[in-house]
């Protein structure tokens, strides 16, 4: 055998192997996304029998084509989608506002260490506050508006991000600093081009997990301080006990905390392809 035809052999074997990679890593793939259908399907019929059975007391426990029936109603009427437009709109400008004041509160106190130092005990010791403790003072200060109720959520998605983006600036190395710096990047330069880039990762799983806890908070939000919304429907739903429509908004929140970690996870796809781009993908023919 030729070293030519040594080569050509070497070449062929890790194209089968490139090859046999791909197509395990699509039949994973496949697997997974086959299982992450059938498990609430499986689970939704197990309640469903469990109803019927008597296992469970469909009285407190709605089984799930009640449920549907009732959705189906509310969402015929209209009722349905005026409580989540208000929960959606609160939980939007919320997180929004809490998110972009937390990523520059994060930058500003990793860049400037006496901001840090002044801060830092101040906000630990806000963070451990519970944000929805603090909803009585703001009513009090902004009446029974829209204002404290965007705020709890602002405040709530503000200190993980704040957290996470002066974590991410922590961790950057003193060198990478070192060489913007001798390269003249300083003021916004030195954010967009180095600071930025390099606390992105930390920024987004900071924005993965406010996003649950925002709407775990305008939900509690919407319990005691509101006349409409996916929080109001779940406690007046309960207070005239009727598990079906409760059941239907927190099935509801549950696919609207879904939703905005979803499109977390696209943004960060979007922003940073590198950190998904380990996966085996298929060689392009040649032609």
């Amino acid at each position: 055998m030729t070293v030519a035809e040594g080569v050509a052999r070497r070449v062929t074997e890790l194209d089968q192997a490139i090859d046999q990679e791909f197509k395990r890593e699509q039949r994973l793939r496949a697997r997974d996304l086959g299982l992450a259908i059938l498990t609430p399907i499986v689970l939704l019929g197990l309640w469903e029998l469990a109803a019927a059975t008597g296992v469970l007391d469909a009285r407190l426990f709605s089984p799930p084509s009640a449920i549907g029936e009732r959705g189906a109603e509310m969402v015929a009427d209209g009722s349905l989608f005026v409580h989540i437009w208000a929960t959606v709109g609160r939980l939007a400008f919320g997180f929004i506002a809490g998110s972009i004041l937390g990523v520059f509160a994060g930058l500003i106190m990793g860049v400037v260490r006496p901001i840090r130092a002044a801060l830092s005990p101040t906000f630990t010791a806000l963070y451990a506050l519970p944000k929805i403790a603090i909803l009585p003072l703001l009513l009090l200060i902004f009446g029974l508006t829209e204002t404290p109720k965007i705020l709890a959520v602002a405040i709530s998605v503000f200190f993980v991000v704040q957290i996470n983006t002066l974590a991410g600036i922590m961790q950057i190395d003193a060198r990478i600093l070192e060489s913007a710096r001798a390269y003249k990047a300083t003021g916004i330069r030195l954010f967009v081009n180095v600071l930025l880039p390099a606390a992105a990762p930390a920024i987004m799983t900071g924005l993965r997990v406010a996003a649950g806890m925002s709407v775990i908070v305008v939900t509690a939000v919407e319990f005691v301080a509101s006349n409409n919304g996916l929080g109001y429907l779940i406690w007046n739903s309960w207070q005239l006990f009727q598990p079906a429509t409760m059941f239907v908004g927190l099935i509801v929140v549950s696919v609207i905390g879904a939703l905005v970690t979803g499109l977390i996870i696209v943004l960060e796809r979007v922003l940073l392809p590198w950190r998904h781009s380990n996966s085996p993908k298929k060689k392009e023919s040649k032609k």
